[in-house]
């Protein structure tokens, strides 16, 4: 048997090393992808609110929000006492037969916060699985007597086959997926309404069992319109549709409100699914959250109450349910949606000002709270440029020109001014910002301070420092 590589060993293991490993048993093609960035090529220390810190000890201003996940910051001090406290007190972590305290104050805790009768919730492991969760709900709510569900074509709800066929990524490989999606345009009603008179049963009754919906795209940064929900509200109402809000990403005050539908009041959906910022940055853990009636119909009987997720083997696993109950309280107590708004305040301003200064880089902005999409262009010029340094291969796809230039620019603010930000896979492959909602104003101003000089070296300085050295990498000392 080969020698085992311990925890203090792992610890000690280089950057050069761990890349070894990734090769070796993870996957080569990762590695390649992601030393292709300056914070691929080394490792990280420790982690506090806003900020990491490397093994040579550069400081470095996280402004990925752990994309989505991490609202409260690295290590918040309340998340690690809450789960050190059970850890201590040996509390028990599995249930199957035993009720779980935690279980039943979250749930509680959630039908508070909620509008409406949002009150019956279930607790998966991840984004993908809540939504695969409130799929098999309302697919069960109608017995099984209705066939299609409706997604948008610029939709993301996770890569599992379920999940990954509700997604309107294009994927360079077809896998298979549940039956009867149906898709429509992002925003526009009229489609949507279309699309569901065109699903009518033999009987004329209507066919579709649910509608699924991201009110704020985080991967595009697009967002539906009040006009546009209410009017899904309206038709489901009429059709017996269970309408689903997706909000893994944008909950617990990313945007500026405690959910992005939240805005609007007295709009319910009938499901929600959350996860991400739910687990403070440390817990592995979703909800689907149902309105009373759906849930009663769909499984509160005695034959089907083990159809659901209560039957997986991590539902309300006792530490993670634990650590959300405070992540959610910290939310609320440190009011979230405030703290969103206020870093909007000066992102919003800052972000149109580097625009308008750098119109021919930046070809739009958008964005709310603390979650804002830079997309970067150059125009033909930089588009050819940026077709003749890159790999034959990869300039075959036709987003690659643009994903070339923003990482371009991702690798600059990384390197020239330690702060850490990504793009999207999906829509027009936009840069991210999306600071933690404990960043200080200061830290705001320097990220914006930062990608204003980025930007003044203007693109083909910035694409060729890349590409070359993409080619010939400087790897940091000590690593």
């Amino acid at each position: 048997m080969s020698e085992l590589i311990s925890l203090d060993e792992c610890e000690r293991l280089t950057a050069k090393h761990v890349h070894d490993l990734y090769r070796q048993y993870v996957s080569r093609s990762q590695v390649s992808l992601m030393t292709s960035f300056g914070f691929g090529r080394e490792l990280v220390e420790r982690a506090e609110g806003a900020w990491l810190w490397t093994r040579d000890g550069r400081r470095i201003l996280d402004f990925t929000g752990g994309v989505g996940v991490l609202n409260h910051g690295h290590n918040h001090p309340r998340i690690l006492a809450a789960r050190k406290r059970f850890q201590d007190e040996k509390r028990m972590e599995v249930h199957k037969t035993y009720f779980s305290p935690y279980v039943a104050t979250l749930g509680h805790n959630l039908a508070q916060l909620l509008p409406g009768d949002l009150s019956m919730s279930f607790f998966p492991n991840s984004g993908a699985e809540a939504v695969e969760g409130a799929v098999k709900m309302a697919y069960k709510y109608h017995g099984g007597r209705r066939q299609r569900i409706l997604r948008s074509d610029i939709a993301f709800h996770g890569k599992l086959l379920g999940s990954g066929s509700l997604t309107g990524t294009q994927e360079r490989f077809s896998f298979p997926g549940i039956p009867g999606v149906v898709t429509y345009p992002y925003g526009d009603l009229d489609a949507v309404r279309a699309a569901v008179a065109g699903a009518r049963t033999r009987d004329g009754g209507c066919d579709v069992y649910a509608i699924l919906v991201e009110p704020f795209s985080a991967s595009t940064m697009r967002f539906c319109s009040e006009e546009f929900l209410r009017g899904l509200r309206e038709l489901c109402d009429a059709k017996g549709i269970v309408l689903i809000f997706d909000e893994i990403y944008t909950g617990w005050g990313k945007t500026g409100s405690l959910f992005y539908f939240m805005r609007y009041p007295d709009l319910v959906p009938d499901i929600l699914t959350t996860s991400k910022s739910f687990g403070g940055g440390k817990s592995s853990i979703s909800a689907f959250i149902a309105r009373e009636p759906v849930f009663r119909k769909a499984y509160d009987n005695l034959t089907d109450s083990l159809l659901q997720a209560t039957s997986t083997t991590y539902y309300g696993f006792g530490e993670e349910t634990a650590t959300a109950i405070e992540a959610v309280n910290i939310a609320v107590e440190d009011d979230y949606p405030r703290r969103a708004r206020e870093i909007e305040r000066i992102m919003a301003p800052g972000l149109e000002r580097i625009r308008k200064e750098h119109s021919d880089t930046v070809a739009g902005v958008r964005g709310a709270g603390a979650l804002y999409g830079i997309f970067l262009d150059g125009g033909p010029k930089i588009l050819d440029l940026a077709a003749k340094i890159a790999p034959v291969g990869l300039a075959r796809d036709p987003h690659f020109r643009i994903k070339l230039i923003t990482c371009s620019v991702i690798d600059a603010l990384y390197r020239d001014h330690g702060i850490y930000t990504y793009y999207t896979l999906n829509g027009d492959n936009p840069l991210v910002a999306a600071p933690p909602l404990v960043v200080e104003p200061a830290d705001v101003e320097y990220f914006l301070d930062s990608l204003g000089q980025t930007l003044a070296q203007g693109l083909p300085r910035l694409l060729t420092r890349f590409v070359r050295e993409k080619v010939a990498p400087r790897w940091p000392s000590g690593s």
